[in-house]
């Protein structure tokens, strides 16, 4: 992927309001976009293959979608909030 789709936009929205640190952190080391990009592919991938299992387990494509991102959105995209 070259460059920031939807969830790494949304990845880049959560992480600059709900962890400050690690994105001024990462931008200290000029690895933010390359973070931002490594959570989006990741989210992408899992997503795919949880919805391919979901289905295969009798789950219709909405619920199937919607339980695989539950699952996947606060590994990569929806981290935990900075205490501070």
């Amino acid at each position: 992927m070259s460059g920031l789709l939807a969830y790494g936009r949304m990845a880049q929205a959560h992480w600059r309001e709900h962890c400050p640190r690690l994105v001024r952190e990462l931008e200290q080391q000029g690895r933010l976009q390359e973070a931002l990009l490594e959570a989006q592919e990741r989210t992408a991938t899992e997503l795919d293959l949880l919805i391919r299992d979901l289905r295969q387990q009798g789950l219709d494509p909405t619920q199937a979608h919607d339980r695989a991102w539950e699952l996947v959105r606060e590994r990569y995209i929806l981290l935990p909030a900075e205490t501070t």
